[in-house]
């Protein structure tokens, strides 16, 4: 979308690929974003053992993709990560000029959650002590009812985070239901972020 403000970089989560991401994208599509996905290595169509060192290096890639090739500038991207895909958004957003960082029912830590073996058990993804050093506005989603990632890994994050900031949390919503359970106010929380980074352009 050459029309757009903003280009959303959208790291999906464990148990899915691209194809499983569609329709969350195009949810973001409609909202007037444009939108850049990519697959880990060793998910999708993607070759390659999945790990977290290789997920830094796939984000790494998509954002060279987008700043270089394409030419969009950091200043309207914002780093989008959906549950795993929350440890390369704020690994990137640490290190990399962003507009903004977007974590959905994401992590403080691998460690104090259950993750299905495909990601390695060496595999960390230290986003508490990471988010600390992202210096772009951050929003954090997260359901009150999650029972993959409980909600107080959302105020974890949020409390290490600096400002701007928000924690929006979704009453009774499990892991998944955020985007199509309430549609709404899922809606309304991006558009009001999207405000927030649009006054700290000015």
């Amino acid at each position: 979308n050459p029309r757009a403000q903003f280009t959303i970089l959208y790291s999906h989560g464990n148990s899915e690929d691209l194809g499983d991401s569609e329709e969350a994208l195009e949810t973001l599509r409609k909202m007037g974003l444009a939108v850049f996905a990519y697959d880990y290595e060793g998910y999708g169509t993607s070759q390659g053992t999945p790990s977290e060192h290789h997920a830094y290096r796939d984000i790494d890639a998509a954002y060279d993709h987008l700043t270089g090739t394409l030419g969009v500038p950091p200043g309207r991207i914002i780093a989008y990560g959906f549950s795993m895909g929350g440890g390369p958004a704020v690994d990137l957003a640490s290190r990399k000029p962003l507009a903004g960082l977007i974590i959905e029912s994401a992590f403080a830590s691998a460690f104090r959650v259950s993750l299905p073996a495909r990601i390695l058990p060496f595999d960390r993804f230290h986003n508490l002590e990471k988010i600390a050093g992202v210096s772009c506005p951050v929003l954090i989603l997260h359901g009150t009812a999650d029972s993959v990632v409980p909600v107080q890994h959302a105020e974890l994050l949020f409390h290490a985070a600096h400002e701007p900031k928000r924690l929006i949390l979704f009453d009774g919503l499990d892991h998944f239901g955020i985007k199509w359970d309430r549609k709404k106010r899922y809606a309304q929380a991006l558009e009001e972020f999207l405000a927030v980074l649009n006054q700290s352009r000015q």
